[in-house]
C-alpha cells in the first residue's frame, strides 16, 4: 500500500532529493518542488564523510561519486602563524579501512546535480521548479502545498526540505529564534592551477588561530581549491552566503597570518560573506501528515562538517519509514523522529563546541600551540568526537522500535 502514496517535498537540495531518490527506488511516488528557476551552482565546498557517502554509494551512485569528488589523502592542523602541519586522521584508505566507505569533498552544485539527475532517471518530471513555498494546509486525506503565486499541490504526505528559513516549519511552529555566534564567514573558489605552490597539498587543512580559523581542500576531481575563514566579527549580521565582500577586507580580517594564506585571499576572484546564526535543537519535527528534514529543522554551524550528512542521512531514514509503515504517515514520521532527533541534536552541539578547539587566543607561541594540540587533538579525542559520526548506518539502523503518539 505504502507504493500507492504521493508524497510532496519542498526544496530540491541535497536532503530533498536525497529523500525522493530514495523514495523512488522503493517505487513510491515523489513530486519535488523548488523555488529556483534552475539548478545551478550555489554554494561551494561541502565535506562527505564515510556516514554520507555511505548512503550515496546505496543510492547507486558510487560512479558520479567518484567522477565528481575529491578524496583527501588525509586532514591537518595548521598553526596560523607559522603554518606547523599535525596529521589529524587519515582520509583516504584510512576512512575505507576504518569506516567502509570514503571522505569525499564535494561542490554542493556538483552533489546537487547527481542526486537530480539520478532522481529525474527514474521520473523525468519529478522535479518542478520556479515553485515557492510559502505554507501548507492539511486535509482529512492528505496535505496541500501552497505556493506564492496562489497555486498548490496535493499528496499524501509533505517533507519540507526547504532550508534554514523554511515556510513550512515556520508554518508547523511558528518564527525561529536563531542567535548571532559573534562569527561570520568568508568563501571563495579558486582554479587548481592558480593555488600557491606551497598549497597544492593531497590534504583537507584546518588552520588554527586566535579568534578565527581557515578551512580548505579542493573540489571537482581537484580541479577547484575551496577555501572558507571563519572570523570573530559582531558587525555583520546578514544570514546568507551569496553577499559579495572584496579581497581587501578578507585580508584584513587576517591580518597577521601566515603568508599562504594571504597569497590564497590575494587569488580569490570573488569573496562572498555570510554570519553564522545558531538555533537550539527542535525537539519535535512532524505535524500530522508533514515533516521535516535537514536545515528545515536542524541547522548547525559549520564546524563539524555535518551539516549536509544529516541530510543525506534524513532523507534515507525517512524513506525506510515510509515504506515500512506504509499508508501510516503518521506513524512513519514518529519512527522517523525517534531515530534522528537526538542523532543531529548531538551533531548541533558538537557543532557549536567545536568553536573553541578552533580558536584560541593562547597560540602565540610554539610551546602554547603544542600543548593544544596535544590536549583537544591527541588521537583518543579525535576518536570520540568523529566515531560515533562516520560508523553511523542509515541504510541498516533499526526503525522499528515502538514510539509513542505525537500530540496534534
Amino acid at each position: 500500500m505504502a507504493k500507492e502514496l504521493r508524497i510532496l517535498i519542498a526544496g530540491a537540495g541535497l536532503g530533498g532529493l536525497t529523500a525522493a531518490l530514495a523514495l523512488l527506488r522503493r517505487g513510491i511516488d515523489v513530486e519535488v518542488y523548488e523555488q529556483a528557476p534552475e539548478l545551478k551552482e550555489v554554494g561551494a565546498g561541502l565535506q562527505v564523510s564515510a556516514n554520507g557517502t555511505r548512503v550515496l554509494f546505496e543510492l547507486g551512485l558510487e560512479g558520479a561519486v567518484a567522477a565528481l569528488g575529491w578524496q583527501p589523502a588525509g586532514k591537518e592542523i595548521r598553526l596560523w602563524n607559522t603554518g606547523q602541519r599535525w596529521e589529524l586522521f587519515d582520509l583516504g584508505v584510512g576512512s575505507i579501512e576504518r569506516y567502509g566507505f570514503p571522505y569525499v569533498m564535494f561542490h554542493r552544485g556538483d552533489l546537487q546535480s547527481i542526486l537530480a539527475e539520478a532522481v529525474r532517471r527514474i521520473k523525468p518530471d519529478a522535479i518542478r521548479l520556479g515553485r515557492r513555498a510559502v505554507g501548507c494546509e492539511q486535509t482529512p486525506r492528505g496535505v496541500r502545498l501552497l505556493f506564492a503565486n496562489g497555486e498548490a499541490a496535493e499528496g499524501d504526505a509533505l517533507i519540507g526540505a526547504d532550508g534554514v528559513h523554511s515556510p513550512i516549519r515556520q508554518d508547523l511552529f511558528g518564527p525561529d529564534r536563531p542567535r548571532f555566534t559573534g562569527c561570520m564567514a568568508w568563501r571563495g573558489l579558486i582554479p587548481a592551477d592558480r593555488v600557491p605552490e606551497c598549497m597544492r597539498r593531497p590534504y583537507g587543512a584546518n588552520w588554527v588561530g586566535p579568534g578565527r580559523h581557515v578551512v580548505h581542500y579542493y573540489l571537482r576531481a581537484g580541479q577547484i581549491f575551496n577555501f572558507v575563514g571563519i572570523v570573530e566579527r559582531d558587525d555583520w549580521r546578514i544570514e546568507s552566503w551569496s553577499v559579495p565582500g572584496s579581497n581587501d577586507e578578507f585580508a584584513n580580517d587576517f591580518r597577521g597570518w601566515h603568508e599562504d594564506i594571504q597569497e590564497v585571499i590575494r587569488r580569490i576572484d570573488q569573496p562572498f560573506k555570510w554570519a553564522l546564526l545558531s538555533r537550539d535543537p527542535m525537539p519535535r519535527w512532524s505535524v500530522g501528515r508533514v515533516t521535516l528534514l535537514g536545515d528545515a529543522c536542524h541547522p548547525m554551524l559549520p564546524f563539524l562538517a555535518q551539516g549536509a550528512v544529516m541530510a543525506l542521512e534524513d532523507g534515507y531514514v525517512l524513506a525506510r519509514c515510509i515504506e515500512r509503515f506504509g499508508p501510516d504517515i503518521e506513524a512513519a514520521f514518529r519512527h522517523y523522529e525517534r531515530v534522528r532527533i537526538d542523532r543531529t541534536s548531538r551533531a548541533v552541539t558538537g557543532s557549536a563546541d567545536n568553536i573553541r578547539r578552533f580558536h584560541n587566543n593562547n597560540l602565540s607561541t610554539a610551546g602554547e600551540a603544542e600543548a593544544f594540540i596535544a590536549a583537544e587533538w591527541q588521537p583518543d579525542k579525535i576518536k570520540a568526537r568523529y566515531d560515533w559520526l562516520f560508523e553511523y548506518d542509515a541504510t541498516t539502523v533499526p526503525i522499528d522500535a515502538p514510539v509513542a503518539s505525537l500530540p496534534a
